[in-house]
């Protein structure tokens, strides 16, 4: 996937610990998001996040600039008991989902989330998938109001609480979309 300045597609596995430290970076800047001590262990997930890839049906996406610059990226999960959160969404059937959306904090304001989003949304239409779920928090707010826009709704049913943090469910229903 291609927009004027930029390129989608899988990182390659040279590229797992650049785009690993990239959501480490972007994850610890979020005000009220936990701290890499309050949740280390997500940290060790986010910074390993090519390992991910390992699982069937997962992807780590990223967002190429014009100069080759990993700009963001964002993991797809095409089977969602890979999925990896709290709550019901593991047990859905016939979804996919996407988490850990990162854009570097140099680059926002681009479109890379949006891109990286649709990148998603295209892949689990491809698939024959009938949704595609997410996950957000309160931290999150521009991504949330982007989401909302690309016409995903909330729903509650996959709520969730990590440690003691909110997580907010979201799902995109792509008969809606026709």
């Amino acid at each position: 996937m291609k927009n004027n300045s930029y390129i989608v597609r899988d990182a390659k596995p040279e590229e797992f610990l650049e785009v690993g430290a990239l959501m480490v970076k972007v994850y610890s800047q979020l005000k009220g998001f936990p701290s890499k001590n309050e949740q280390p262990g997500y940290y060790e997930m986010l910074a390993d996040v090519g390992s991910l890839t390992k699982n069937p049906k997962t992807r780590l996406l990223v967002a190429l600039s014009a100069d080759g610059k990993i700009d963001g990226g964002v993991v797809y999960f095409g089977d969602m008991k890979y999925y990896g959160s709290g709550g019901t969404a593991t047990k859905e059937r016939n979804a996919a989902g996407f988490r850990l959306l990162a854009v570097d904090p140099a680059a926002r304001g681009k479109g890379i989330g949006r891109i990286l989003t649709e990148a998603c949304i295209q892949i689990a239409k491809d698939e024959n998938q009938n949704q595609i779920i997410i996950h957000s928090t309160k931290a999150m707010q521009v991504a949330w109001k982007m989401y909302e826009k690309i016409g995903f709704k909330r729903s509650e049913d996959l709520d969730f609480t990590q440690g003691e943090l909110p997580v907010f469910g979201f799902r995109l229903l792509f008969k809606h979309l026709k």
